[in-house]
């Protein structure tokens, strides 16, 4: 389905009135709401049969708005993905600022991933759709690589110290990310009902394998 476009909108875009251009708060707050009330509805009613329309619709504005901020229905998938990792990248940030060491940083980055993506179920399954659709598949790949070498790094500091064995930085990252990527699929789709414990186990599993907690 090809994407609706307003006549004149490229040489707004040209002339620097387009999205790139510094919103005021209140600008700010609807380009806000647009995405919000989009994820919402791109999650469970799907990407392709939701229109603008149906969307401008629902939060009581015109066309015109939705455009004074997007440029494509694209345009609004792709920057609700890239705010809900510059989200995502932000909270880990934050919550491993003061570990004292690699593993600590590690855990912590395991759990707030973990309860990141179980409080933001609309954009999992976006993300998920992404992959999926050429348009958006080397965004999220871009990203999948970003937080793979994100956690490969910090295990690579953790082998140095000696709190790991010797290994595949890499490949590590990846599997103790799979775990993560497949709770939250199981919560998604109803099958695992989210707790402190779930969230729990998962981390230990990501930390010490089947062993369990050492």
């Amino acid at each position: 389905m090809s994407s609706t476009r307003v006549p004149g909108l490229d040489q707004l875009v040209k002339y620097g009135w387009g999205v790139d251009r510094k919103l005021t708060q209140r600008g700010e707050e609807r380009r806000t709401q647009l995405m919000e009330f989009a994820a919402a509805r791109f999650a469970s009613n799907g990407y392709h049969p939701t229109s603008v329309a149906e969307i401008v619709e629902g939060i009581g504005v015109g066309k015109g708005v939705f455009y004074w901020y997007f440029d494509t229905k694209e345009a609004l998938l792709e920057a609700i993905l890239a705010d809900a990792q510059r989200d995502l990248r932000r909270k880990q940030r934050a919550a491993i600022a003061d570990a004292t060491t690699p593993m600590e940083r590690i855990e912590r980055g395991i759990r707030t991933s973990i309860q990141w993506s179980v409080t933001h179920t609309d954009h999992f399954r976006l993300v998920q759709f992404a992959t999926t659709d050429e348009r958006f598949a080397a965004r999220v790949r871009k990203g999948q690589q970003v937080a793979v070498q994100d956690a490969a790094t910090h295990l690579t500091d953790a082998m140095k110290e000696g709190e790991i064995p010797l290994g595949d930085a890499e490949l590590l990252a990846q599997l103790m990310i799979g775990v993560h990527t497949y709770l939250v699929h199981q919560v998604v789709q109803g099958q695992v009902e989210v707790s402190d414990e779930v969230v729990d186990a998962a981390v230990d599993f990501c930390l010490h394998g089947i062993l369990g907690p050492r």
